[in-house]
């Protein structure tokens, strides 16, 4: 069975930064594009980044441009979300997801497999 987990969560202060990872058990990620998503409560699931299969070809939302950077690392078959420069706006719930395909998609639905998520907590 497909499964994904982050780690990397945690408490940082505002300017800080944190590393997440995502490993996938069942599959390879190196096969699939992967996309980091956040969520906080009341507000929808919103795409972070995303890094394609094809040609690691990557995106940003506009809240994270210049600040994160997704890469993959796939001799342990990872992928990462590097955050500098974080706020409190980051503070969130961040999962990342998979899709079988060769092109990122900034669309949830789009997705396949989903992670538990990791709690991001960002004080100021």
């Amino acid at each position: 069975q497909a499964q994904l987990a982050e780690s990397g969560g945690g408490l940082v202060q505002s300017g800080g930064s944190l590393r997440l990872s995502c490993r996938g058990s069942g599959f390879t990620l190196e096969y699939n594009t992967i996309g980091w998503f956040r969520q906080t409560p009341g507000k929808e699931r919103e795409v972070v980044a995303c890094i394609s299969s094809s040609d690691s070809s990557t995106y940003y939302a506009d809240s994270v441009k210049g600040r994160f950077t997704i890469s993959r690392e796939n001799a342990k078959d990872a992928v990462y979300l590097q955050m500098n420069s974080l706020t409190a706006e980051d503070t969130a719930v961040y999962y990342c997801a998979a899709r079988a395909a060769l092109l990122y998609s900034r669309g949830r639905d789009d997705y396949d497999y989903w992670g538990q998520g990791t709690q991001v907590t960002v004080s100021s």
